[in-house]
């Protein structure tokens, strides 16, 4: 059925959560996953706190960072069960978009993510990234709630 499967994460527990039913839905199926986590780039104006820096330097050292650290804590649960796997992280406005261009780059089969992950106030103007995923996604998208 599914031989290649993206999970993007956030960090957020959802997210979280998303990655540990990828991974049994691989393991089950003889899969792998790639586990992406999408930067924002450098914003001059924020609508989340979390987004201010004071340079781009430091944004970039932030942002690298915190998806460093996603990234690893989805890796740790994906080795325990003996999965091939990669890592990455990209950088762009729109993650949604990011989503489905290393999907398709990457040859996935299958997108599985979260409802909904950490967007704040931006979730309620823009929309959810899931929802834009499963809008112009042409790759199936498996949705965890």
């Amino acid at each position: 059925m599914y031989q290649h499967i993206l999970v993007p994460t956030d960090g957020s527990p959802l997210s979280a959560a998303a990655v540990e039913q990828a991974t049994q839905l691989a393991k089950s199926l003889g899969a792998r996953l790639t586990l992406l986590a999408v930067r924002e780039p450098f914003h001059i104006f924020a609508s989340e706190p979390s987004m201010l820096s004071a340079t781009l330097a430091e944004h970039q050292e932030f942002t690298e960072a915190r998806a460093r650290q996603y990234l690893a804590a989805a890796e740790e649960k994906v080795a325990a069960a003996d999965i091939p796997c990669d890592a990455i992280q990209v950088e762009n406005e729109h993650p949604y978009q990011a989503i489905i261009d290393t999907a398709v780059a990457r040859g996935c089969d299958l997108i599985a993510m979260a409802s909904h992950g950490r967007r704040g106030i931006a979730a309620i103007v823009l929309g959810s990234e899931t929802v834009k995923v499963l809008t112009h996604s042409k790759i199936p998208v498996l949705v965890y709630r």
